[in-house]
């Protein structure tokens, strides 16, 4: 078997321990309160499928897969290695439709477990797809059984595998219907077009279910009868290596596997984590633009307006940090929301200005003109605690580092991503909907 680098590396130590630390890291993960529910429940099926690895590892198995199209002989090839028949062999088109798995005790283990799978051209791409990711979290071992030249969905499929690091074995079954030098051919010709994919020592003949051998045998009479006899099946070179495979790195393969998943698997919860932060950060910065936005709004003094507008940004900074995994102090938060201010003065310089001459509005008009200057203040206040948010979630995204960026930068590039006008009329036209609807 082509061996990977840190396959050579482990050869020299011990496989146990492999075995060890792949289901202390699948443990660790099960137990890490940090993830929320949400994500968890999300990746339900992932979760329910690295127990069942936590499981196979602590039994020992190793677990090798069936790969293919419809009719290549996959379920033969199992039963054949098996020595009974355990999976359907039906001639009814797609006959497994799911997973299939029965325990083989070979020569070399007793805890190696065969596992059937449904036929790859039986599906769309993207189910294609995902039964290809599944069988590779699923197995320490692929057997890709086809029955001649790989179809360029069978070579895709090979890819796919061999492009997550999962042993393949490509089976060329039904060999007995090749003479022997179309078979030396087709099997060379499989070693080419699969060169730096599959060791071509592991690219193999066999013959699950071969044709029954015609006979002839003659009666009493003289005469001659033709008839069939029964073959038995040919799987000794498919045997023999996964024999030796089994007994040279099967546990390190199982251990490998396990990690790949759970690397994998740690991948995409934080992934979702941060797809789940995100969303609560921007519900957490809209409720605080609102809330800032009708207290401008409402209040007639402009001084109580300045100091109420930053109470608001402090505790939506030490809110958004929270939702990061982060416990600022009100003083860390003041220092952090003066870094932002001070870029936003630099880059919003009209902002500050139009905020003022509003403030002041409403303190030397009554009536009529205070209403009309309330919903325009609290529009801008809205937007600057809106910058300010997407600021500080950024920072916080970061690991409460402004990155290569700087805190410039970043104020910068968010305020050119924004559509000021469109966020002020919103702003606008809901500030003013809550106050009319706090007037009646």
């Amino acid at each position: 078997m082509q061996s990977l680098p840190w396959l050579k590396k482990s050869r020299k130590t011990n496989p146990e321990r492999h075995l060890q630390n792949a289901n202390q890291q699948i443990q660790t993960m099960l137990a890490d309160t940090s993830i929320p529910a949400a994500v968890k429940q999300e990746l339900f099926r992932e979760f329910a499928e690295i127990e069942s690895i936590s499981e196979k590892l602590q039994n020992g198995e190793i677990h090798i897969a069936a790969f293919g199209r419809v009719g290549t002989g996959k379920s033969s090839i199992l039963n054949a290695l098996l020595g009974r028949d355990v999976f359907s062999t039906s001639e009814l088109h797609g006959e497994t439709k799911t997973q299939q798995r029965s325990h083989w005790a070979s020569a070399n283990s007793e805890h190696a477990v065969l596992i059937d799978t449904p036929g790859i051209d039986e599906l769309d791409g993207e189910a294609r797809e995902e039964l290809a990711r599944s069988v590779a979290r699923i197995s320490d071992i692929v057997l890709m059984v086809c029955e001649g030249d790989l179809t360029e969905t069978e070579f895709q499929a090979v890819s796919g595998l061999v492009r997550r690091n999962r042993p393949v074995l490509l089976v060329l079954n039904k060999s007995d219907r090749y003479s022997s030098s179309e078979l030396e051919s087709i099997l060379s010709h499989l070693q080419q077009r699969c060169a730096g994919m599959i060791d071509p020592a592991n690219i193999l003949a066999a013959s699950a279910n071969p044709r029954p051998e015609k006979v002839i045998r003659v009666n009493e009479q003289g005469n001659e009868l033709p008839s069939e006899r029964p073959r038995e099946p040919d799987i000794s070179q498919l045997k023999i290596r996964l024999w030796n495979i089994l007994e040279t790195e099967g546990k390190v393969l199982a251990a490998l596997n396990a990690a790949l998943f759970t690397s994998e698997l740690d991948s995409r919860i934080a992934g979702k984590i941060v797809q789940a932060r995100k969303s609560v950060a921007e519900r957490i910065i809209h409720n605080y633009c609102l809330t800032k936005g009708l207290v401008v709004a409402v209040n007639p003094i402009p001084v109580a307006d300045l100091l109420a507008a930053a109470g608001t940004d402090i505790a939506m900074v030490i809110h958004l940090g929270n939702v990061y995994g982060f416990q600022l102090s009100r003083r860390e938060a003041s220092k952090l929301l003066l870094t932002i201010s001070a870029q936003m003065l630099l880059l919003m310089g009209a902002y500050w200005g139009v905020n003022m001459v509003s403030a002041a509005m409403k303190t030397v008009s009554a009536g009529m003109s205070a209403a009309l200057t309330a919903g325009a203040q609290g529009a801008l206040a809205w937007y600057a605690t809106y910058v300010t948010g997407q600021a500080a979630k950024s920072w916080f995204a970061k690991g409460k580092s402004w990155g290569s960026l700087g805190p410039k930068d970043t104020v910068n590039e968010i305020l050119d991503s924004l559509d000021r006008d469109s966020i002020l009329q919103s702003a606008r036209s809901e500030i003013t909907s809550r106050l009319k609807k706090a007037a009646t």
